[in-house]
């Protein structure tokens, strides 16, 4: 990897991207290996090799390194942008899979106490797992029922937390909520051993399904679109509103009504 990949990697680093998103900006820079001096034409022949990969994961390669070209060029570190002809592909917004209630209660009673609290925060507060990992105890305030959760780009947001939920996260152990053998996870770390415990369990599901539920379910309470995409950390409405498809009432009105 070129110097000038390196150092946008330290500035990302130094603004508090979560290591997650790190490590995969990281791959990215490398997987191209000269970014910071590539040429239009090696960038194209780079991402010709990338036709075999997933269209979110082309997707979120191309987003990275125009981010990186976008900083260059702040920096005056490059004045042309090689991504330039280059079309981002279209990608698919399926309908969300959320976890059934039954299956949720199989998960709370069957896991262990740190993945337990993992699995709540997934359903109960549509976190995110990496959010779900960076979460400590000093970003909960008891007495008002918030969290102060930091987000992807490293927005935060005030999540509101139900009694049922506290309940799955008490007592207060200081330190990180979720934890595993006295020490804090990674996102992906987290991710990994809770997937493998919902296998295990016999669910056929994994921790997105958790923040699927939340988004269906809250839509379902409140036809609130700002209110459900504020509470997940959605950037735009757009996002919040695949929630909206299996959630609407007003569709079950249609159905017994061209029953008539």
């Amino acid at each position: 990897m070129d110097q000038l990949s390196a150092a946008w990697i330290e500035y990302q680093r130094a603004e508090g991207v979560t290591a997650n998103t790190l490590a995969r900006r990281l791959s990215v820079m490398r997987s191209i290996g000269n970014a910071g001096t590539a040429s239009r034409e090696e960038v194209e022949a780079w991402w010709a090799t990338r036709r075999h990969l997933a269209v979110a994961t082309r997707s979120n390669d191309l987003a990275c390194l125009r981010a990186f070209y976008k900083w260059a060029n702040r920096w005056d570190r490059r004045e042309d942008d090689p991504t330039r002809r280059l079309d981002a592909p279209k990608v698919p917004r399926g309908l969300p899979h959320p976890l059934g209630k039954s299956d949720l209660r199989t998960l709370l009673g069957t896991m262990p106490d740190d993945l337990r609290r993992a699995v709540a925060l997934g359903a109960y507060a549509g976190l995110r797992v990496s959010e779900v990992a960076a979460l400590n105890w000093s970003d909960v305030d008891l007495e008002t029922r918030r969290a102060r959760v930091l987000g992807k780009g490293g927005k935060e947001r005030i999540v509101a937390l139900g009694v049922v939920l506290l309940d799955e996260l008490l007592p207060d152990t200081g330190g990180n909520v979720v934890m595993a053998g006295g020490k804090a996870m990674t996102g992906a770390a987290l991710q990994r051993k809770v997937n493998r415990a919902i296998q295990r369990a016999g669910v056929d599901a994994t921790f997105h399904s958790l923040r699927h539920r939340y988004g269906t379910m809250a839509y379902q309470a409140t036809h609130d679109l700002l209110a459900v995409g504020r509470q997940m950390g959605h950037s735009s409405p757009v996002t919040t509103a695949i929630y909206a498809a299996p959630s609407d009432d007003v569709t079950d009105v249609i159905a017994e009504a061209v029953a008539r």
